[in-house]
């Protein structure tokens, strides 16, 4: 049985990929086409998202939420400015992005969070970044400063019409050139340490992760009767530090300053330095995980 999760989900298409064929012939075309959806696979792995399968000249991205969504597209966006045009034909993206719940079963994801986004990025126009409104009223103030509400259309699975709107990040020089630096940040390479009891690991190298939970098989084994054998995961995408959760009762993070969170079946970015606990809050517990950064 899949498992159920909040994420935002955002689908990218490289725009112009007929003229091209036609205009350089088909292996300069396809040479140009793939160096272009690895470049916009890198930008949305440097910005966190998590790459997934999908059809033709597409690209599908899982995110932690909305803000982080316009963050990658505008990357993405960037990243295909920096391509000159192969035999005067020039290749574009077109965006669409929702937030809500998707089902996951192993490495597939499916349900309307996943079916809107499909179906916004091909109406996407060169360039051009769109989402739900719904979607749109979850953004930062800032990036929904530039939120323009385009008109409703009928989607395909949904019985009344969808109110759809654009981000338009081009919209004049300062927040072209905000949502440029916006993506842009890359912090330092940063190592992150956990310690439990006396067992001490540090995470650097950029595909390096670890299992955290009961079982004597994981890479950090914590002796918590509400831990499930495998309870949750740490992988590094790039830049962040992503917890995954996989358990039954849940992982708390507790970020310093800021109150428990529970994290079921999601998943979670984790900054600054704090406490994670498996299956039960860290009032409620001893088995006490200490996570942190450095240089």
């Amino acid at each position: 049985m899949g498992s159920t999760r909040e994420t935002t989900v955002l689908f990218a298409r490289v725009i112009g990929t007929a003229d091209l064929y036609a205009a350089a012939g088909d292996a300069a075309a396809h040479d140009a086409i793939t160096r272009r959806l690895a470049r916009l696979r890198q930008a949305a792995e440097a910005g966190g998202g998590r790459v997934m399968k999908a059809p033709g000249d597409k690209l599908m991205v899982l995110i932690s939420a909305p803000d982080a969504a316009a963050d990658i597209a505008v990357a993405m966006h960037t990243a295909m400015d920096e391509f000159p045009a192969v035999t005067g034909k020039t290749l574009a993206a077109g965006i669409g992005f929702h937030h809500g719940p998707v089902m996951q079963k192993g490495d597939e994801v499916f349900g309307d969070t996943v079916n809107l986004p499909a179906q916004l990025v091909e109406r996407a126009a060169s360039g051009q970044i769109i989402t739900t409104e719904e979607t749109g009223a979850l953004l930062g103030g800032l990036y929904r400063a530039w939120m323009r509400h385009l008109y409703s259309i009928q989607l395909k699975g949904r019985s009344q019409e969808i109110g759809i709107c654009e981000l338009v990040w081009r919209a004049d020089n300062s927040a072209t050139l905000f949502a440029r630096k916006r993506a842009a940040q890359r912090t330092a390479p940063m190592v992150l340490k956990l310690k439990y009891r006396d067992q001490k690991v540090k995470l650097r190298r950029g595909k390096e992760s670890m299992t955290i939970g009961r079982g004597e098989d994981c890479s950090m084994v914590v002796a918590d009767t509400e831990a499930s054998r495998l309870h949750c995961s740490i992988e590094r995408r790039q830049d962040k530090f992503v917890l995954v959760d996989q358990s039954t009762n849940g992982t708390y993070v507790t970020v310093e300053g800021t109150a428990d969170m529970l994290v079921q079946r999601e998943e979670f970015v984790l900054r600054k330095q704090g406490w994670i606990t498996l299956g039960r809050s860290r009032a409620a517990t001893t088995e006490v995980i200490e996570f942190s950064f450095e240089q």
